[in-house]
C-alpha cells in the first residue's frame, strides 16, 4: 500500500523513514494497530516491537493478541499486566468525583495516562527509538499519546500510521481483508471500542450520527438496557475510607477486584451507560456511547459522603476543581503543573471523606439511600423537626433581618428610580 502523498510532517516529534531501526508498537490487537503493524513494517522498513497493556479490558484474548502479533511480523509481542496500578490511578477519579460533559468518567483519557507511562519505559528497556499509536488524525488520543511520551521522555519520536495514510474504517477494513488480518469489525458491524476495567467507549455506525437513535442491544457490552434489567432492585453498601472505596457489602476488596465487581453488578441493572455529544480536544463535536457502571456507582457514592462531611463553601469550590480536574485529564493535561495543586486540594479534602454509603440499583438508576460517617456534619438535634432545645429559634428572625437588608434595600431603591424616571419614558 502506498503512502498518502498529501500528508506532511511538520511536528518535530514526527520520526522520518531511515532514521530508526526499531519501533514500538502501542498494540491492542483490534483493526487499526493489526494493520499498522504490517504497515509500519513494509513502509518504514523497521522491526515492531509489541506491545500490549493489560488495564482491565475483559473482551481481549490477551494470549491470542500476543500470537496475532507475532503472526502479522513482529519481533516481539509483550502482554504487560497493569491493572492494580491502573486501579489505583482510577481512584485519583473518584476522589476528583471525575464527569466530562454528563456521565462519562474518563475511562479512555486515564488509560492513556498509564499506557504512555509504561510506553516509556518499554521503549528505553527495548532500546525503540519510536512509539507508534493507532490514533486518528481526528481524535484526543493522538493528542494524549504524543503530548505524554514526548513530555516523560523529549528524545522518543512519534509515527501515527493513520493518520499517515489517510485511510478510514471502509478502507481499513478492505486493507485488512486483501492482507489476511484478522479483524472483528465488519461492514455489517462497524463499532469500535476501547475498554479498560473504568469503562468501554463505544463509536462508530449510529452511534456517530445524533440524529440516528442507536440500537442499544446491539452495542452495549457490559450494561443490560434498563428494559432487560432485573425487575427486582438491588441494595450495595460501600465503605470508604479517605476518599478511596475499601469494601463493598462489608467485604474488603482491593481496588482493582472491587471495579470489577461493582461493572458486573451495576452492568447488570443497566446502570451507568450514557450518549453523550463530546467536544474533542481537536474541535470536533461527536457522539459516542460510554460503559462505565463502577465508576458511576463509586462517584456517586463518594459525591454524596462528600457532600455530608463537608460545608456548603468547601462543596461548591471542590465542585469548581472537579471539574477542572476532569476537563484537564480530558484534555491531555495530566503533567500539567497546575494539576499537583489541584490534586493536593482534593487530597487534603478527602481526609474525611469516609464512611458507609448504600445505593439501589434498579433498571438504570444509580440513588444513594442512606449514608453514614464519623466525620458527618449532620446533627439530628439541630436538623430535626421536632422540639428541640439544641437549636435557638428565638435568633432566627434577628438573622432573617440581617439575611434580608441587602435584598430589601435594593428592591425599595429599585422602586423609587422606576417612579422618578416614569414621567420622562417616552409614550
Amino acid at each position: 500500500m502506498e503512502q498518502v502523498t498529501n500528508y506532511k510532517k511538520v511536528a518535530s516529534h514526527e520520526a522520518e523513514k531511515g532514521t530508526f531501526n526499531t519501533c514500538l508498537l502501542l498494540y491492542s490487537g483490534g483493526l487499526d494497530t493489526s494493520v499498522m503493524l504490517k504497515w509500519i513494517r513494509e513502509e518504514y522498513e523497521c522491526d515492531v516491537i509489541a506491545l500490549t497493556i493489560n488495564i482491565g479490558q475483559k473482551s481481549d484474548n490477551l494470549e491470542a493478541i500476543k500470537q496475532k502479533a507475532l503472526k502479522l511480523g513482529a519481533k516481539d509481542a509483550i502482554i504487560y499486566d497493569a491493572k492494580d496500578d491502573f486501579a489505583q490511578l482510577c481512584m485519583e477519579a473518584v476522589k476528583a468525583n471525575a464527569d466530562y460533559q454528563g456521565g462519562y468518567a474518563l475511562g479512555c483519557p486515564l488509560g492513556r495516562v498509564m499506557i504512555s507511562e509504561l510506553a516509556v519505559q518499554f521503549a528505553a528497556e527495548f532500546g525503540c527509538e519510536v512509539i507508534a499509536h493507532g490514533c486518528t488524525g481526528k481524535g484526543n488520543d493522538q493528542v494524549r499519546f504524543e503530548g505524554y511520551i514526548t513530555t516523560l521522555n523529549p528524545d522518543l519520536k512519534i509515527i501515527a500510521p493513520v493518520r499517515e495514510w489517510g485511510m478510514g474504517r471502509e478502507e481499513e477494513i478492505a486493507y485488512a481483508i486483501k492482507n489476511g488480518i484478522p479483524v472483528e469489525q465488519t461492514k455489517k458491524s462497524p463499532y469500535s471500542y476501547d475498554e479498560n476495567m473504568w469503562a468501554n467507549t463505544g463509536e462508530g455506525g449510529e452511534i456517530e450520527n445524533p440524529s440516528l437513535v442507536p440500537p442499544l442491544e446491539n452495542i452495549l457490552k457490559w450494561c443490560n438496557t434498563p428494559k432487560n434489567a432485573p425487575d427486582e432492585e438491588e441494595l450495595v453498601k460501600i465503605g470508604f475510607e479517605k476518599g478511596e472505596p475499601v469494601s463493598l457489602n462489608g467485604i474488603e476488596y482491593d481496588k482493582k477486584d472491587l471495579i470489577l465487581l461493582l461493572n458486573e453488578i451495576g452492568g447488570k441493572h443497566g446502570v451507568g451507560f450514557f450518549h453523550l455529544i463530546e467536544d474533542r480536544v481537536v474541535g470536533l463535536k461527536v457522539r459516542g456511547i460510554y460503559e462505565n457502571p463502577a465508576a458511576h456507582i463509586l462517584i456517586q457514592s463518594h459525591k454524596n459522603l462528600e457532600q455530608l462531611v463537608s460545608t456548603r463553601e468547601e462543596n461548591e469550590l471542590k465542585t469548581l476543581m472537579d471539574q477542572k480536574w476532569a476537563y484537564l485529564i480530558y484534555g491531555a493535561k495530566y503533567y500539567e503543573p497546575v494539576m499537583d495543586n489541584i490534586r493536593a486540594y482534593i487530597n487534603e479534602q478527602n481526609k474525611k471523606v469516609t464512611g458507609d454509603v448504600t445505593v439501589r440499583l434498579y433498571k438504570g438508576n444509580c440513588e444513594v439511600v442512606a449514608l453514614n460517617s464519623p466525620y458527618s456534619l449532620f446533627d439530628e438535634n439541630l436538623a430535626t423537626f421536632n422540639k428541640s432545645a439544641a437549636f435557638n429559634q428565638n435568633a432566627s428572625p434577628g438573622f432573617i433581618e440581617l439575611w434580608n437588608l441587602p435584598q430589601k434595600t435594593a428592591y425599595q431603591l429599585k422602586k423609587v428610580v422606576v417612579k422618578s424616571t416614569a414621567g420622562s419614558l417616552p409614550a
